[in-house]
């Protein structure tokens, strides 16, 4: 069993927002090259996808991250930056804030870590905690997807959705810019699917099904 501690200063709920709660949740997690492989991903995935998406990708604090607006015209789901206190809804997508980590609370509700928060991987946000957190709570209803990127986040995370049950994606080496942090996840042995990236959503829908993830038998 792969336990994983992180220490995170917490910033105060918001008020949680509503809508119809998610049952499956699909934790991304992409660095180098990581734009080009969700424009292709939530592009392909249906206006009434019945899922919530949560994405940490590896951005400069030094901007302001552009990457929810971007998303938004490429895909028919409701895209947005997250806040402490929103509600992982179906058919949405929550893409972490830059330089704060990213993970859910019980009831499925985002919560946002200080700026101060200790990095993992050398990264903040991370698809450590963000990983973690959807495999306790959702079990064998969530699923991480491991993109291009340059290093090994999410190689710990992916272990433990393993250990509760959950499915794992990483894109395979012909599809990344930067294969280091598919690799790293695949290493693990705790990856069930290697696949290019075109393949990705079709195999999201396939799992996620009508609205509770399918597992191989």
């Amino acid at each position: 069993m792969v336990s994983l501690t992180i220490s995170i200063t917490l910033m105060q709920p918001m008020k949680a927002n509503h809508c119809e709660p998610a049952h499956c949740v699909i934790a991304i997690a992409a660095s180098a090259g990581g734009l080009n492989a969700l424009s292709v991903i939530l592009g392909a995935l249906p206006a009434d996808f019945p899922a919530a998406i949560v994405i940490v990708m590896h951005l400069s604090p030094d901007h302001k991250s552009l990457l929810a607006e971007i998303l938004t015209c490429r895909t028919p789901l409701d895209v947005r930056q997250a806040e402490s206190g929103d509600v992982l809804c179906h058919s949405s997508v929550f893409v972490a804030v830059p330089d704060h980590h990213m993970f859910v609370l019980s009831g499925g509700i985002i919560e946002i870590s200080s700026p101060t928060a200790e990095k993992v991987h050398f990264a903040r946000p991370s698809a450590e905690p963000l990983f973690a957190s959807v495999a306790t709570l959702y079990k064998r209803n969530a699923i991480a997807v491991v993109l291009t990127g340059g290093d090994g986040d999410g190689s710990i995370g992916v272990s433990i959705v393993n250990d509760n049950g959950g499915t794992v994606i990483a894109q395979d080496l012909a599809t990344s810019q930067d294969f280091s942090m598919p690799q790293t996840s695949i290493e693990t042995g705790d990856v069930d699917f290697i696949l290019p990236l075109e393949e990705i959503a079709p195999r999201l829908i396939e799992l996620v099904g009508a609205g509770e993830v399918v597992h191989a038998s």
